[in-house]
């Protein structure tokens, strides 16, 4: 096997309402989570360079789906947005069950990239995200997301107070920016260390 993935190869699989829906894992699988405006599709458009491949909604929390998309033999799964208060308490609970559902399936979990805008301190839910996921022993990243709106002493002090407020190690945190494409190359590679 390569020991990188051809990003370009990437195309839209399926997209699933109900956990209940999902066929089962045929080959590695990684998994983006993350607030629903934390710049999501913008960061898995910039792996595959590819610009509407994953839609960017004007809307936050558009994505209400789980969203499949296929490169080289990997499985990249685009999990919907959460906390996105314009939406009613039903769909918010439709998302959290879908979430819940998806994660507690029986699959390939290869990593979980979960996204946290580097402006702002983590959320109560993306409190609860990473919490879940150093629980449930899933093998995860943390991508601090629009790190471009941010002077390089600025991302430093952030990715420090954010580092610590996470309790997540080092290696498990890469300041990442979709505009000018700061950290994707890092971010590729721990998802073929992962995959590959």
């Amino acid at each position: 096997m390569a020991d990188h993935i051809n990003y370009q190869l990437v195309h839209f699989v399926a997209s699933y309402g109900k956990a209940s829906q999902i066929p089962p894992s045929t080959c590695p699988e990684v998994s983006f989570v993350g607030r629903s405006n934390v710049g999501k599709s913008s960061i898995m458009n910039k792996i595959f360079n590819r610009k509407g491949l994953v839609k960017v909604s004007a809307t936050p929390g558009k994505t209400a789906n789980v969203n499949f998309f296929e490169a080289d033999g990997v499985h990249f799964i685009d999990l919907p947005g959460y906390g996105f208060a314009k939406r009613s308490k039903a769909e918010r609970d439709r998302w959290a069950k879908l979430i819940g559902d998806f994660f507690n399936l029986e699959r390939s979990f290869n990593l979980v990239v979960s996204l946290v805008d580097i402006r702002h301190d983590p959320s109560a839910l993306d409190h609860q995200m990473i919490e879940f996921l150093q629980e449930g022993g899933y093998p995860f990243v943390v991508a601090l997301t629009k790190a471009d709106k941010l002077s390089r002493s600025q991302q430093g002090r952030q990715l420090a107070t954010i580092r610590k407020q996470l309790d997540v190690a080092a290696d498990d945190i890469i300041v990442t920016s979709s505009e000018s494409g700061l950290g994707i190359d890092k971010l590729k590679a721990r998802i073929e260390q992962a995959c590959l």
